[in-house]
């Protein structure tokens, strides 16, 4: 049995994430795990504010805190009555050291990460990428699904592939969690910046290997600037669309799939995103 972790700020529930993991946790028969990231030094309001404004602070300092405990319990309530509610296998994990430090060692001992992609787990409101989904995305241990702000029912795959290893590797990671019950079309989608045939890179390679895992899957080859083309066709479809693209650690040289091509994916649409990276 897979296992998925579903991440969470208790402060902050993302409906999102709750529905696209329950969701894809059910369709793949997997155990799905509530982490909430309760860093003890992190609270829901400005401490300095409050010691600087109030001559009784301790006291609210004490009321506040108590409100932000009741807040984090109240989402892993809605967590756990969620995963009841539609059959998922469930277990919750509260993480109260350094979040992102937390994450990174749970995502050794996970399949897959879902969490939304505007998560901060501080009180700075930040546009996509923050630098915590950019922290966590260059050193990761397994593939993560970012998701947006909103639930869409995803109706095909789009798999970006530039021949380069990450963008093979994110493809196989995606077919080995979901090949047997994501029942979708499945579009592999590439970009030739000189195209002088209209040829896949190591075209009987990847037709092979999309024949064994995805022989249904259809290929679309455009000439252009690759961040151009792929915007302008994500855009076509409003959000049904999940994409699987490759991403590179922080040392690693790339080609036109590396972490600024999800960095402008998530700047620019509002699709869910498959990110792996070998």
């Amino acid at each position: 049995m897979k296992k998925f972790l579903a991440v969470f700020d208790g402060y902050k529930m993302s409906k999102s994430t709750l529905e696209y993991a329950v969701q894809i946790t059910r369709r793949a028969g997997a155990q799905l795990v509530g982490v909430f990231l309760d860093e003890a030094i992190y609270r829901s309001y400005n401490l300095y504010k409050v010691l600087t404004s109030y001559e009784n602070s301790e006291e609210v300092i004490k009321q506040l805190d108590e409100r932000d405990r009741q807040k984090r319990e109240d989402a892993a309530s809605l967590f756990q009555k969620t995963c009841d509610k539609n059959g998922v296998k469930f277990s919750i994990h509260r993480d109260k050291g350094i979040a992102i430090q937390e994450l990174k060692h749970e995502s050794m001992f996970a399949d897959l990460i879902i969490i939304n992609k505007t998560e901060t787990f501080s009180n700075s409101r930040e546009k996509p990428p923050t630098r915590f989904i950019r922290d966590l995305l260059t050193d990761v241990q397994c593939p993560v699904l970012l998701v947006p702000a909103n639930y869409t029912n995803v109706k095909k795959v789009t798999m970006l592939y530039d021949a380069g290893p990450s963008s093979v590797y994110a493809i196989k990671m995606f077919s080995y969690l979901f090949n047997d019950v994501m029942d979708l079309p499945v579009e592999v989608f590439t970009v030739n910046e000189n195209m002088s045939s209209p040829r896949l890179p190591d075209n009987k390679l990847i037709r092979e290997f999309m024949k064994r895992h995805f022989p249904s899957a259809d290929f679309k080859i455009l000439k252009g600037v690759a961040e151009e083309q792929i915007l302008g066709h994500l855009r076509l479809h409003k959000g049904s669309e999940l994409v699987v693209l490759g991403a590179y650690r922080r040392t690693e040289i790339s080609r036109w799939f590396k972490i600024s091509m999800a960095d402008i994916l998530m700047k620019e649409t509002d699709i869910p995103l498959f990110i792996a990276h070998n």
